[in-house]
């Protein structure tokens, strides 16, 4: 009999060397910035310049481009790792690949090549402008505007809670090109510089999470962006900011899971130490139940997230359902195993002389951008029902 099967839910040599490269950069060069990013709501410098240094910071690139062309479960290694010890260090491959990924799938060869060796040197980092005050989980209502002028196009209007606004250099913005048209098959996407004039940002939020990363309004103020600077197609903007999105919320339940896995390994580690009624808590049963119904939902998370990646490499026709799925089960798990968290280090889990609450913060977001949990379950249900 071919034991070829055996094989099947084993991770490749290579994608558990890279967890290990990924790790020893999170423990020694980001872990210990975490809870000073934190407390001061700063950009992890010091993580960005680690990251970048080992490749790490944009991992997706394809190799034409100059990048490492990791494949879409390799990325999420590198995320879950890196959120394990930072959850806002993680946003940056995570959100370098949500901007990009556009242009992976869609854009001109020319467009690729000026935007994408830059992002894998890491002299550019890329945002995704997606989202409005007014239009959130229904997209297609957004305001944003871009008219055409002469070979050039006029955008106006802004978008908001854009992660690593400020930060970033190229930023990829869907905008109304044609408002008379089909709703849905009016919306362009477009990639804009940093330097463009009449391109602005707004105030960073003050957030309950991942303060590290820092989330502004961008501003067009009639900003003219040539021609040559769309992605894909006009009005193919909605359809392939869907598309991204069918592959890049794994990143985030790549995330959520690595956020979670650093909370269980907090509290396992204390727990050990703690000593109540003349001995360690962990003896106690109680506790040990709790501890094993986090790990339980913790793998059962990564199984499903790495499903998922292996789905978004080969293109398979359910993504989907199952990248929906993947971001979906593993915030839900995020929140519930970081409150759990805290709960296990009693009194001391409720302050900053332990990173479990700043892990039950960032949690939270997990569960809310790429689309909220009830958004998930309606794609999956949609595709359920087809």
């Amino acid at each position: 009999m071919n034991d070829a099967g055996f094989d099947l839910f084993r991770i490749s040599e290579d994608h558990e060397a890279l967890r290990e490269a990924v790790s020893a950069v999170a423990r020694d060069k980001i872990a210990p910035h975490a809870a000073e990013a934190d407390e001061r709501a700063e950009f992890p410098q010091a993580a960005y310049e680690a990251l970048i240094a080992s490749d790490f910071h944009a991992p997706h690139v394809p190799e034409e481009y100059g990048g490492v062309g990791a494949d879409a479960l390799a990325t999420c290694i590198v995320i879950e790792e890196v959120a394990r010890a930072c959850a806002s260090s993680s946003l940056i491959p995570a959100v370098n690949k949500l901007g990009s990924l556009p242009l992976i799938l869609a854009a001109s060869e020319e467009v690729k090549q000026k935007y994408l060796p830059p992002l894998a040197r890491g002299e550019a980092a890329f945002s995704y402008g997606l989202s409005e005050r007014e239009a959130g989980s229904d997209t297609a209502s957004m305001k944003c505007r871009a008219v055409a002028d002469g070979d050039d196009w006029i955008l106006s209007g802004h978008k908001a809670w854009i992660t690593n606004a400020g930060v970033s250099d190229y930023y990829t913005v869907l905008a109304v090109t044609d408002p008379d048209g089909r709703r849905g098959a009016n919306v362009s996407a477009f990639v804009v510089e940093k330097s463009d004039p009449g391109f602005g940002f707004g105030a960073p939020e003050h957030k309950l999470g991942i303060k590290g990363s820092p989330t502004r309004e961008l501003h067009f103020d009639d900003v003219r962006i040539p021609g040559d600077r769309m992605v894909g197609k006009p009005g193919e903007g909605l359809k392939i900011a869907l598309r991204t999105l069918d592959h890049t919320r794994i990143t985030i339940g790549a995330q959520a899971v690595g956020i979670a896995q650093g909370a269980l390994d907090v509290a396992v580690d204390y727990v050990k130490e703690r000593k109540q009624f003349g001995k360690a808590i962990a003896e106690f049963q109680g506790l040990q139940f709790m501890l094993a119904d986090m790990a339980m939902a913790v793998e059962t998370a990564r199984q499903m997230v790495y499903v998922a990646a292996a789905k978004s490499e080969r293109g398979d026709d359910d993504l989907t359902f199952f990248g929906a799925a993947a971001k979906c089960h593993a915030s839900d798990v995020a929140m519930r195993v970081t409150v759990d968290a805290v709960q296990a280090l009693g009194g001391a889990g409720y302050t900053r002389d332990f990173p479990v609450e700043r892990m039950m913060r960032d949690a939270k977001i997990t569960q809310i951008y790429e689309g909220t949990n009830q958004i998930q379950r309606l794609v999956m249900a949609r595709q359920l029902l087809k």
